[in-house]
């Protein structure tokens, strides 16, 4: 029984260690940078977001986005005027853990199991 409670102990001990920050809140409007490497480059897009819009600029060219929230922390942006048929896809976001800098965050396409991991960082106003 001893055995029991101290094995019962530090399983709480050690789960409550590891929590992980979601302030997800503090993300939903903003200004934010994704950097991430394409084809051995590193790639740089910012973002604006509002309630209802993302705004995003990468490599001279703008694409504007809806925002349906499911949650504080999940969202699924489509394109507004998609110039081909995988601008057409939906994009399921979902932020895992955030910080006072910014967030990690996984994304699929709407329907597809593959999933991307990345992270954005919010600049100052």
């Amino acid at each position: 029984m001893k055995k029991l409670i101290i094995l019962f102990c530090c399983s709480i001990l050690l789960t409550s260690c590891y929590t992980a920050e979601r302030n997800c809140a503090d993300f939903k409007t903003g200004t934010f940078v994704f950097e991430q490497e394409i084809e051995g480059k590193k790639q740089r897009s910012e973002f604006s977001r509002t309630e209802k819009y993302q705004i995003e600029e990468f490599n001279g060219a703008i694409d504007t986005f809806d925002i349906r929230w499911i949650n504080d922390c999940e969202y699924v942006l489509k394109n507004i005027k998609p110039k081909n048929r995988a601008e057409k896809k939906a994009v399921h976001m979902k932020i895992l853990t955030t910080d006072e800098k910014g967030y990690i965050f996984e994304y699929s396409f709407v329907g597809e199991t593959q999933k991307q991991r990345g992270t954005v960082f919010k600049l100052e106003n």
